[in-house]
């Protein structure tokens, strides 16, 4: 497909997303009761992690570390994910609709941490702020009259991740523009249009950054109903390198992919629309029967893909990919209740602490032989894990060892409450469970500065204690992990749980 092509289905799936909002004008509000869920955080204090913040901005918080922070151990912990998720008694019923608010964790450097967080100003948050009231489509939510959006951008929550290119940072969400925001005050400096032709087109949240610092990236089309992938090349300097299109014949659902060294892979889940007059998850219907779809793209020819199939598997999250004697190993996060993956932590969004569940997904391993076009799938043995990161300096011969949150023990929340790191192919793990009351988000791998032994580095990573009401962060020695943290800080207030971040070290 050319890109003349690629805009004119682009433009059709704009149109789509148009036609489906208009639909949308007279449905009734079928999101949770913001009263309701007040009442239930009272009983369940563990519900914190899905409040709704009331400010614009969190902060600066300066508090004093415990432990020693280890030597060569500075910079900044960026996070991002929903947080403004409530207006005039109207709550969103999807995790994945809250308003992004990006965070900065700063190690000052004596012995301090501060904190800061401020709502990216986007179109979307601008006009609602000043409304009072949700007016754009959302990802899980049906809004109640909703108005008409021009471009992805007028509905862009900017609130999945964050990534640093060539010292400027940006808040990303799958389906619309990259939002710059100043990595200092992080106020919103504006979307970023990586070339005239391409503004507005999905610049998706999960970059992935090669040893030399070049990022790519992909845009997808089936968040508006249209087919194709976009893939972006963006160079250490932060200029777009090339944005080249991957032609996909059918419908397919992908939020992350991974890549080799010398190869991306797209996984691309199958599904079905139901009925126009519902969000998108809500018309989302995964199709269990039919195979997922894997284009294993040349990054010498971006343009180009192999296709495999493989039995179906619903993934939000990857972690390494590598090659080997003819075939590609991909590590995949398996969620096997497939209505959940839909939307997870749905109960806890509505305020249900009973039903609750953290979904348990599986770590598989996906195998792609270059040789034959065959796919197969593993199991790992690991469960209950999600959000794996690994050290981008492994070897790509054999797997990376993985770090990922887990529930382990006793714990008060049906969420992530321990971290672990897996050497898969040796069947090893080290665990550190933070306790009953902890709350544990994805944390990121930090490498050592002047070292170039992989997993030589420390993992960062942000809790909430619902006991006592407070969000903290955590530093732990990656190679040690079962010693629990070096060095931690606890803010004097709690803010909502995100998804993911990066670290940007201090030269």
């Amino acid at each position: 497909m050319d890109r003349r092509r690629f805009l004119r289905s682009l433009l059709s799936g704009a149109t789509t997303a148009v036609i489906g909002a208009t639909a949308l004008r007279s449905l009734p509000a079928m999101a949770g009761d913001a009263a309701a869920f007040a009442e239930a955080r009272a009983q369940h204090p563990w519900l914190t992690g899905w409040r709704s913040v009331t400010s614009e901005t969190l902060g600066p918080s300066t508090v004093a570390l415990q432990g020693t922070l280890p030597a060569g151990m500075a910079g900044t912990l960026y996070r991002n994910g929903p947080a403004w998720t409530e207006r005039n008694g109207f709550r969103y019923d999807h995790w994945f609709d809250g308003d992004g608010m990006v965070h900065g964790w700063h190690f000052n450097g004596d012995g301090t941490l501060s904190h800061r967080a401020r709502m990216v100003a986007t179109p979307k948050f601008t006009r609602e702020q000043k409304a009072g009231r949700f007016l754009y489509p959302a990802a899980g939510t049906r809004v109640p009259d909703m108005q008409m959006v021009r471009n992805n951008d007028d509905a862009n929550a900017a609130n999945t991740s964050v990534v640093m290119i060539n010292g400027r940072l940006f808040a990303l969400c799958e389906a619309g523009s990259a939002f710059e925001v100043d990595p200092d005050d992080l106020q919103t400096l504006g979307p970023v249009t990586w070339h005239q032709d391409l503004a507005t087109v999905p610049f998706s949240a999960h970059p992935l950054v090669e040893r030399d610092g070049t990022l790519w990236n992909f845009g997808s089309l089936s968040l508006m109903g249209g087919t194709g992938l976009l893939v972006w090349k963006i160079g250490v300097d932060g200029q777009l390198r090339s944005a080249s299109i991957v032609e996909t014949p059918f419908m397919g659902y992908l939020h992350a992919f991974a890549m080799t060294d010398d190869h991306l892979v797209f996984m691309l889940m199958p599904f079905n629309y139901k009925a126009k007059g519902e969000a998108f998850f809500e018309r989302l219907q995964f199709t269990p029967d039919q195979p997922c779809r894997i284009a294993v793209v040349p990054k010498a020819a971006p343009d180009t893909a192999r296709w495999f199939e493989a039995p179906f598997a619903a993934a939000y999250h990857f972690g390494d990919a590598y090659e080997r004697n003819g075939r590609i190993v991909m590590r995949t996060v398996r969620h096997d209740d497939i209505n959940r993956a839909r939307s997870p932590m749905h109960e806890a969004m509505a305020g249900d602490a009973a039903h609750a569940v953290n979904s348990d997904a599986t770590l598989m391993e996906l195998h792609l032989d270059l040789r034959t076009g065959k796919a197969h799938w593993e199991d790992t043995g690991i469960h209950g894990i999600e959000f794996p990161l690994f050290d981008i300096r492994s070897t790509r011969t054999r797997g990376a060892r993985l770090y990922a949150p887990l529930m382990q023990g006793d714990t008060s929340a049906p969420y992530f409450n321990a971290v672990a790191g897996f050497d898969v192919e040796r069947n090893r793990r080290q665990v550190w469970r933070y306790g009953r009351d902890i709350l544990a988000e994805e944390h990121v791998f930090v490498p050592r500065p002047g070292s170039q032994r992989a997993d030589d580095g420390w993992l960062v990573g942000i809790l909430l204690d619902s006991a006592t009401q407070r969000s903290g962060i955590a530093v732990l020695d990656a190679g040690r992990i079962e010693d629990g943290p070096v060095a931690q800080a606890w803010l004097p207030y709690a803010v909502p749980l995100g998804f993911h971040g990066t670290f940007a070290a201090r030269e």
